[in-house]
């Protein structure tokens, strides 16, 4: 994982995936808060901080996360809301935050701390208050990426729903995202199976940057994807990303 870190660190301002991740996000987030005042959200599993960026814009933004590699290149680069902890047991009073973010965490999780990490979630929202979780999806598109980010399994919208609602959420938004890179992706990620996965060393060549103009192509069709995405949920794609909310009625 810590080599994902690294890796993510070099690409996560530039690179055309995490482009289109934050516009993916921004309008969940903007959702999730409107009307909300003080706004306290919380990144459960931050890797080096980066999304704090994107969810300062909505209100006071904190992180966390388990590796020191990760909370050590946050800190260099002077994000410092961020503390050590676990995904299943986090240092912050129970329903301290407006909204709870999980970016691309879980699916690296067995599935006892998975249900620990969404109880946990479920803990430190506040009653009405969201969680937005994004998660590798379609077992189809498993390869070399799947061996730096140490995936136990990729979500269909069935699991990632059944998963969400038995943790005490009510789901109000679900879709694939990533459609526009869907065909390349697997014809990419067949190849990877067929001559077997790379070693976690040589597979963060996944996240490199591409060339300036394969960049920025990539990054123009995740844009129109997201303005799509604003209206329409995409029936296939290589993430999946939830709104959810924590019922009034439920402390």
């Amino acid at each position: 994982m810590d080599d994902l870190l690294r890796a993510t660190a070099r690409a996560e301002e530039r690179h055309f995936w995490f482009r289109g991740f934050r516009w993916f996000v921004a309008p969940l987030a903007r959702r999730a808060l409107a009307g909300a005042g003080r706004v306290r959200i919380l990144d459960c599993g931050c890797g080096t901080g980066a999304n704090l960026t994107l969810l300062e814009r909505f209100g006071n933004a904190y992180g966390f996360d388990l590796s020191p590699v990760g909370l050590e290149i946050g800190r260099s680069l002077g994000r410092r809301r961020l503390v050590r902890a676990s995904v299943a047991a986090a240092p912050f009073a129970t329903g301290a935050f407006d909204l709870v973010t999980s970016f691309d965490v879980i699916y690296a999780l067995d599935r006892q701390d998975e249900r620990l990490a969404l109880a946990e979630m479920f803990r430190l929202t506040r009653p009405g208050g969201h969680i937005i979780i994004n998660v590798a999806a379609m077992n189809v598109l498993r390869g070399d990426h799947s061996v730096l980010s140490q995936e136990r399994r990729r979500y269909d919208r069935a699991t990632l729903s059944r998963a969400v609602t038995e943790s005490g959420f009510t789901v109000e938004r679900l879709t694939y995202t990533n459609a526009t890179l869907f065909l390349p992706l697997v014809a990419l990620r067949t190849m990877h199976r067929s001559r077997g996965l790379a070693r976690e060393a040589d597979a963060s060549r996944e996240i490199a940057v591409p060339v300036a103009v394969v960049n920025a192509t990539l990054s123009a069709a995740l844009y129109l994807e997201s303005l799509w995405l604003r209206w329409f949920n995409s029936p296939f794609g290589s993430s999946l990303l939830c709104l959810a909310r924590k019922p009034t009625d439920r402390p």
